[in-house]
């Protein structure tokens, strides 16, 4: 017998200006197998789409009314029932058995709204010379981003921190 979907509502995180990201990922962490994510927002939460698609959920949305959104989130066949949370680094684009050298600057992209995260961590990219590595601190995890190192020549190596944010480390 399959469990019924867990439910999360961020609206309440997101109406006291908190971001949501670390509850649902939690949340996800929390499914036994084969059990769903019946999450609520107040808006379509595609970026999620891509992020959960990748951890082998499949998402179907339908707006509920008043501008909020059910998502429920199924498991796929092909879904790992295990993530490898302990790595340092669970996405990157690059050999994870290279060391890389310290950053040599840290960018803050938190407070910004979209497209800005994105455009001030590719202008701090393209300062770089062959060899130097880039850290950012960013909203979310910057799925535009990836695709745009990856056409540029960058490698790259991200995680979530603690605190519901994303922090990538880009190297020339």
């Amino acid at each position: 017998m399959t469990q019924p979907d867990h439910e999360l509502d961020v609206r309440p995180i997101l109406a006291e200006g908190g971001e949501p990201f670390g509850a649902i990922m939690e949340a996800v962490a929390t499914l036994a197998p084969g059990q769903g994510l019946r999450l609520l927002a107040p808006f379509k939460p595609v970026p999620l789409f891509h992020v959960l698609g990748q951890r082998g959920f499949e998402p179907t949305a339908r707006e509920i009314g008043g501008g909020d959104w059910e998502v429920i989130f199924r498991p796929t066949a092909q879904r790992r029932d295990t993530v490898a949370v302990e790595a340092d680094f669970p996405a990157s684009h690059g050999s994870d058995a290279e060391t890389w050298p310290e950053p040599i600057a840290e960018l803050d992209n938190r407070g910004l709204e979209p497209p800005e995260p994105m455009v001030r961590t590719l202008e701090g990219a393209e300062s770089l010379a062959p060899g130097q590595t880039l850290a950012a601190l960013l909203p979310r995890e910057p799925v535009f981003l990836f695709d745009e190192l990856k056409a540029r020549g960058y490698l790259w190596r991200g995680t979530f921190v603690p605190e519901g944010h994303y922090r990538i480390v880009i190297r020339r």
